[in-house]
């Protein structure tokens, strides 16, 4: 039989550990992405040089480099990095779960960061004027009256940059991760099931985020009839 689903069948606790860990990875580099693009928004919109440039040039640098560019420079170089700048005797070991979050949490930043901008200069300048001529700081301003506006007006785009990176994920593969796709090709090499596993694969991440597609049209659609009334 070309086809032996029970390669797929046999593997389902190895299949959903990979998935499970898939998941788990956007999640954590959603939210510190998030975070630290919020961040650098914030400093991309700064009026003081010295903070506003360092932004620009890290959101412009990243947005530049391939990602598993990135992967690969911080897995491979930076244990000699830390063992250079330490003067340690052997590298310092990462690992690629850590590798992973850290990569992908900073590269998303400088994604997260470009849409967060976008976001707080879609805030009207008079509520912000408002807010101070109530005696509000800028990080009160910030906090209470723009930010929550700026996800709301950008919350499709930041939730279709989140699929982007369910999908850049599969990458963790490359240095030796164990995510979905990752248990996916261990099974494909160890039944010699190529074509079967890389098209479940396929399936599963078309499924997902066009799913996850779907449910983001349909929150764009409220959220455009929400300000037509």
């Amino acid at each position: 039989m070309m086809f032996d689903i029970s390669s797929i069948t046999n593997s389902w606790d190895f299949i959903l550990n990979g998935a499970a860990y898939t998941l788990k990875l956007t999640l954590i580099t959603t939210v510190v992405g998030l975070f630290l693009g919020t961040l650098l928004a914030l400093a991309h919109l700064s009026t003081k040089t010295w903070i506003s440039r360092p932004a620009k040039f890290y959101i412009n640098l990243m947005r530049s480099v391939p990602l598993v560019l990135v992967l690969f420079w911080f897995f491979l170089l930076m244990p000699e990095v830390l063992r250079i700048l330490f003067a340690l005797e052997y590298p310092v070991p990462i690992g690629a779960d850590m590798t992973a979050i850290i990569t992908f949490s900073l590269f998303e930043a400088a994604y997260f960061a470009e849409i967060m901008r976008a976001g707080i200069q879609s805030v009207k300048k008079g509520q912000i004027f408002a807010a101070y001529g109530l005696g509000l700081s800028y990080t009160q301003t910030m906090s209470y009256v723009v930010l929550p506006q700026a996800v709301r007006n950008m919350l499709p785009v930041l939730l279709t940059q989140t699929i982007i990176l369910f999908q850049d994920t599969s990458l963790v593969y490359v240095i030796s991760g164990n995510d979905f796709i990752g248990a996916v090709a261990k099974i494909a090499q160890r039944d010699g099931q190529l074509v079967l596993m890389y098209s479940f694969a396929a399936l599963c991440y078309l499924a997902v985020s066009l799913s996850l597609s779907l449910l983001i049209r349909r929150l764009q659609s409220k959220m455009d009839l929400a300000l037509v009334r």
